[in-house]
């Protein structure tokens, strides 16, 4: 079983997105989380950022198909168990694109943790995990051990830029006696 804590994420087809992000903005007062022009789509917060979220989607006034999904909210440590479980309960778990993966992916402008899978009827179905820090768009989306990658690397440069002042802050205000130490 893949514990499931919230309701997460919903969609809605709309006609024409500017008029819809005037209405969810201005008449509803959603803080809008980022918008995607290229895609036709914005995506809004509720109860602020990193509560619950509702995405626009427009598609214009003629029928077409779009395949839409729903996210449930996760604890990380679930979400990461969650692709051997699924594929235990012979459930392909998917990445962000769609493609069978092994490990969830990380979408940067939340930041967030996101594993993609299909219920019984094809209908598309996210498990999500808001992560701590600060949203890095220019990352995209990356897999999770990416994601580990480069934040391992921050971590480490951080850790030896404090021993570097650490160093220079003995030698400069420490007695001669003890720098040599």
């Amino acid at each position: 079983m893949i514990p499931v804590r919230d309701l997460f994420e919903s969609h809605l087809n709309v006609a024409d997105l500017q008029r819809s992000m005037s209405f969810f903005g201005q008449t509803l007062g959603l803080e809008l989380a980022e918008v995607f022009w290229e895609r036709r789509v914005a995506f809004y917060w509720i109860g602020g950022q990193g509560n619950s979220m509702l995405g626009l989607w427009e598609v214009g006034t003629s029928p077409q198909k779009l395949s839409l999904h729903v996210a449930f909210r996760s604890d990380l440590a679930e979400l990461l168990d969650a692709p051997a479980r699924l594929r235990a309960a012979n459930v392909v778990p998917l990445d962000f694109g769609g493609q069978p993966t092994d490990e969830p992916v990380v979408i940067g402008w939340m930041p967030a943790a996101s594993l993609f899978f299909r219920d019984p009827d094809g209908n598309m179905l996210e498990l999500l995990s808001m992560l701590p820090g600060s949203p890095q768009p220019d990352l995209g989306v990356v897999s999770w051990s990416r994601w580990n990658e480069i934040h391992e690397s921050v971590q480490d440069s951080r850790r030896l830029d404090i021993q570097q002042r650490g160093i220079g802050v003995m030698s400069t205000h420490c007695p001669p006696r003890l720098r040599s130490l």
